[in-house]
């Protein structure tokens, strides 16, 4: 069969007749423009057109071939006969890729906002705005942060700390440390290689990957980037149609993840102004200007884009299932309530995460580490601090942060926004320092504080008195402040040129 033009697919760019090319093969999306999570606009802009630098970012490669009827798949693309158009460069981008030219050298990161620093300035603004986004004022993404700074050590003295062992378990799982990295979508807004970047770091320094269900990466890439050895968890947002979740748990069990965790935060994605900002900047493609504009869908970012599949049903009622169709330990991330953590013990759940997806929910829904207190308290008061494993995530930028939750009864702790800027600004060789770096933090730290092994960390080495009150002052954070990306007001119109 000969091979389609640029001018054979040309032909198709309207949303009548809507064709696109991706990866030098061209594909029938018309009937799918209705359909499609992130609205009809972002595929009409490339009606006709290579799509696949707007399409790889978002969508796994094997997207197409799961999801599109191979009816719409209409063949090769000659794609010598298709029409490169020249990108226009604005002053942003320019000023971007100049500042790329003029990088710190990687050995001048001494912490993780340092990383956060170097990918504000040169990260992609749609990449950015996806990655530093919370919802709504983004207050509980900052309290995230400044959270840790009212938990004080009461540090031993006197202890002989030459030796220190900061290997533990994590589900069962040795681990060379009590953090891992967790899931985090769309890994290709920040570096081409995506999520696979963040497994090899994880296999060089023996620490646990958590696989988003929304990577950029597909699941087998990822799964095929680990070394044999390490240990895989898996994220799951789960599907309204049952019958793809169970696909979806079954084929990560036997993969060889090691842990299911069930995010339970999200019935719908929160509010994500910069994100929604970075994406309503684009006007769209010809087809679609004039008459209604009203009627044009105005994608609100990236994350509405990818996550219309989710069933905000999901209820205790549904834990049966997931019990049935795996034997993998079944953690349930995003837990915010000290009740429904007893309810996980009492449906037989493996563990918790206590988070507040990053500040990305619900605006001041409270922290984990906040809550983490109050959960092991009441835990041990019931005689369950065995029954269930607690993790936390949110906010950690310093080892001593995991520390903390460690002292206060955490299994673990998960970061996920420090690797992504490391992974964005460096890839391989950045988060492997991001990660060395807190291996240097948490050594010292265990240290100073008089700590052998993790066993060691008990409560009676923090001082939380000021945890819950969110008026107590605190010292600036200089190295965070210096890289808050600030809401920001709409833009006036430029004024015309006459």
């Amino acid at each position: 069969m000969a091979k389609l033009t640029g001018v054979d697919v040309g032909a198709h760019n309207t949303k009548e007749s809507c064709w696109v090319i991706v990866h030098g093969k061209a594909y029938d999306v018309t009937e799918f423009l209705p359909e499609h999570p992130g609205g009809s606009k972002i595929i009409l802009k490339y009606a006709g057109k290579d799509a696949t630098e707007e399409f790889d970012p978002i969508h796994p490669p094997d997207t197409l071939d799961k999801y599109l009827d191979k009816k719409f798949h209409l063949g090769e693309v000659d794609m010598s006969t298709v029409e490169v158009e020249e990108k226009q460069v604005d002053a942003d981008e320019a000023a971007r890729l100049e500042r790329i030219k003029h990088m710190p050298a990687l050995d001048q990161c001494y912490n993780l906002s340092d990383f956060e620093y170097v990918a504000k300035q040169v990260m992609r603004r749609t990449g950015w705005g996806y990655y530093s986004s919370g919802a709504d004022d983004e207050i509980t993404m900052r309290e995230n942060r400044t959270a840790f700074h009212k938990i004080w050590f009461r540090p031993k003295i006197l202890i002989d700390v030459e030796k220190i062992d900061m290997t533990t378990t994590m589900l069962g799982s040795k681990c060379s440390i009590p953090f891992y990295i967790t899931a985090t979508a769309l890994g290709k807004l920040g570096h081409p290689e995506g999520e696979t970047v963040l497994t090899r770091a994880a296999a060089q320094h023996g620490i646990i990957q958590m696989i988003p269900t929304l990577a950029s990466c597909s699941f087998d890439e990822i799964v095929d980037a680990a070394d044999g050895k390490q240990t895989q968890w898996f994220q799951l947002y789960v599907n309204k149609d049952r019958n793809i979740t169970k696909r979806i748990v079954q084929h990560a069990e036997k993969r060889g993840c090691k842990g299911l965790f069930i995010t339970v935060d999200a019935p719908q994605l929160g509010r994500r102004e910069k994100d929604m900002r970075s994406k309503f900047a684009d006007d769209g493609s010809n087809v679609q200007k004039g008459g209604d504009q009203d009627s044009i869908d105005r994608s609100q970012g990236a994350a509405r884009a990818i996550s219309s599949f989710i069933d905000p049903s999901l209820n205790w009622k549904d834990m049966p299932f997931f019990q049935e169709i795996t034997k993998m330990p079944i953690v349930l991330k995003g837990v915010q309530r000290v009740d429904d953590v007893i309810k996980a013990v009492e449906h037989g759940m493996h563990g918790v995460v206590l988070s507040n997806h990053g500040g990305r929910q619900l605006d001041t829904a409270p922290t984990g580490i906040e809550l983490l207190g109050e959960v092991m308290q009441e835990l041990r008061a019931r005689n369950l601090q065995d029954k269930i494993e607690v993790y936390i995530d949110g906010g950690v930028r310093r080892a001593s942060d995991v520390v903390k939750a460690v002292c206060l009864g955490a299994k673990g702790v998960g970061i996920g926004r420090p690797f992504l800027y490391a992974m964005s600004a460096y890839g391989v060789p950045g988060v492997c320092r991001a990660i060395q770096l807190l291996k240097d933090e948490f050594e010292m730290n265990m240290r100073l504080i008089g700590a052998n092994r993790i066993q060691d960390l008990t409560p009676d080495l923090v001082d939380t008195r000021g945890l819950h009150v969110h008026t107590v002052p605190t010292g600036n954070d200089v190295l965070y402040g210096g890289v808050y990306d600030p809401l920001v007001n709409p833009a006036f119109k430029a004024k015309a040129n006459l």
